[in-house]
């Protein structure tokens, strides 16, 4: 069984993480969508509510589960036996990070092979930070976000905008 993790903080979920996570499900037999912390981001949603969208994003796809991690990817990858680690690309930006981490992830577990999946035109720009900036404004997300989730994501965005430790980055 060829299993693949995509990785990622998901705060909160977009469409072009949904896209990918999609993709990914049609090139393997099983893939993890693994919920992580970004340790230079002060995350908007718990990582339970991150599960939760996940979840209600992907209830048509037998194939996929959901699930989080605090620790190392590459870690993660050999402890369940996955043959790969899924990353979108957005742009040249979101490569040149990605491939430094997909060496690191390959030094540190040999068996951790990264498949790169280049975003739909259409999610080219589309970032959690940019969402989170939007809603924070009220401004309609519709367009970015799926609308199982949208209603959570606006109303904690909302919410966080008078918040002053609140940063969005």
């Amino acid at each position: 069984m060829r299993i693949a993790v995509c990785p990622g903080s998901f705060d909160p979920v977009t469409f072009g993480h949904r896209d990918i996570v999609y993709r990914a499900a049609s090139l393997f037999d099983k893939v993890i969508v693994l919920v992580t912390n970004n340790l230079y981001k002060r995350p908007a949603f718990t990582i339970k509510e991150r599960l939760v969208f996940l979840e209600r994003i992907t209830t048509g796809l037998p194939n996929v589960v959901i699930d989080h991690w605090d620790g190392l990817i590459a870690e993660y990858v050999k402890e369940i036996g996955a043959c790969a680690i899924v990353k979108g690309l957005r742009a040249v930006s979101d490569f040149e990070y990605e491939f430094q981490m997909a060496l690191a992830n390959k030094m540190l577990y040999d068996g951790a092979e990264t498949v790169f999946l280049t975003t739909s035109a259409e999610n080219m720009y589309l970032s959690s930070s940019a969402v989170k900036q939007i809603a924070a404004y009220g401004g309609d997300i519709s367009h970015f976000v799926p609308g199982e989730i949208i209603d959570d994501i606006k109303e904690r965005l909302e919410k966080l905008r008078f918040d002053p430790n609140f940063k969005l980055r």
